[in-house]
């Protein structure tokens, strides 16, 4: 069966920096656009980032523009999110997710059809 592994979260300072995994399993993973996304307590889920599936297509929603940095790895079946001057409000569980739709929004949750378990990210001030 398909699974998608997130690891790499944890606590870190404002300012710092965390670096997220997500291993893919189950799937031909480079048929697959993947992205990120978070959810904060008591927040809906909200997108992070995407990326195509050969890797040229990039997205980042505005929040993490010029601080978060999306990749992947097709040869290792997996994709990244490297995460810099990372603020307070970046707290949330982490979840990757992956979709074999050819085409659609990549910021939009149902477009994807597999999601991993989740990996918590703390920010403190």
């Amino acid at each position: 069966q398909v699974q998608l592994v997130e690891s790499g979260g944890g606590s870190v300072q404002a300012g710092g920096s965390l670096g997220l995994s997500c291993a893919a399993s189950g799937l031909t993973f480079s048929a697959y656009r993947t992205g990120w996304f978070r959810q904060a307590p008591g927040k809906e889920r909200a997108f992070v980032a995407a990326i195509s599936r050969s890797g040229r297509g990039i997205y980042y929603a505005d929040s993490v523009k010029g601080r978060f940095i999306i990749s992947r790895d097709n040869a290792k079946n997996t994709v990244y999110l490297q995460m810099n001057s990372l603020k307070p409000e970046d707290t949330a569980v982490y979840f990757c997710a992956a979709s074999g739709k050819p085409l659609g929004d990549p910021a939009r949750a149902s477009e994807y059809d597999y999601w991993g378990q989740g990996t918590q990210v703390t920010v403190s001030s």
